[in-house]
């Protein structure tokens, strides 16, 4: 009998995020791998399954954490290819910064096993709701920090410019809980070229539990080396600037914009 590979978000908030088909999914596999914020969300996991299996105990502080990554896919599919319907549950959503669940289906399905993902509400769904953001009115970029340190990236500071992940800013080891304060002077001293060092920027964390309160604490650009970071908390930077009309783009669409009103408006004539 062939296993298979479900991978369900349960949400951000516990137990009020869950989609009914991630439930279902959760309450009917053999086996539920977790990995979820806290130990209280993996008894709310035990309470759907009988056997619940945390990938916690996988991660140590300076270990890689692609080691890390790889032995829990291993650990997942281990169990699919015994032939047991297995469900992978993650906070937020399954395929948002959780390379464990994109590593495990594509590994399943080069062995021809059956994978899928369900999604589910994520981070950044409850930023755009926290704080107010329509992603359609200037655009927002989205980049997890170090990799946006480390590589040559375009900044548009009239769209939002949003930061995952920034107390692991600048970590090249791959297997740190959180960088200091030097590190961060090197990601100010980046966004210092593209804004001014007292413009507003927020740091967000979602909330947990319905009971929790969501953090957007305002502050000066400046003020991010000394602040306090975890984990999950991102840096949201809003425009800094206006957006520039493109004058020729505008141009080249008004002359089509005439060109077919005057199309429209000739005279049609038909042979009877």
């Amino acid at each position: 009998m062939s296993g298979s590979l479900v991978c369900v978000g349960t949400g951000v908030t516990l137990g009020a995020h869950i989609s009914p088909i991630a439930r279902s999914h959760i309450e009917q596999a053999e086996v539920v791998f977790s990995l979820m914020a806290n130990g209280f969300a993996e008894k709310w996991l035990e309470a759907m399954s009988n056997d619940v299996r945390s990938l916690q105990p996988f991660y140590q502080e300076g270990k890689n954490r692609n080691i890390t990554y790889n032995e829990m896919v291993e650990a997942i599919l281990t169990e699919v290819r015994a032939g047991k319907k297995v469900v992978a549950a993650f906070y937020g959503h399954p395929g948002v910064f959780a390379c464990i669940s994109h590593r495990a289906i594509k590994k399943a399905k080069i062995e021809e096993l059956p994978a899928t993902m369900e999604p589910g509400i994520s981070a950044e769904d409850c930023l755009y709701a926290d704080l107010g953001i329509d992603p359609g009115r200037t655009g927002c970029s989205h980049f997890e920090t170090s990799q946006f340190m480390f590589y040559k990236r375009n900044i548009d500071n009239s769209a939002f410019l949003i930061l995952w992940q920034v107390a692991l800013a600048g970590d090249q080891s791959f297997a740190k809980f959180s960088t200091g304060r030097a590190y961060r002077q090197v990601l100010v001293d980046l966004l210092l070229e593209h804004y001014p060092s007292d413009h507003q920027v927020i740091l967000y964390q979602a909330k947990g539990i319905a009971i929790d309160t969501m953090r957007a604490d305002k502050i000066h650009l400046s003020e991010l080396i000394d602040a306090e970071l975890f984990m999950h908390t991102t840096l949201v930077i809003p425009p800094s600037e206006k957006m520039q009309p493109n004058d020729k783009v505008l141009a080249l669409l008004a002359d089509i914009d005439k060109r077919e009103v005057k199309q429209n408006n000739r005279p049609k004539f038909s042979l009877v």
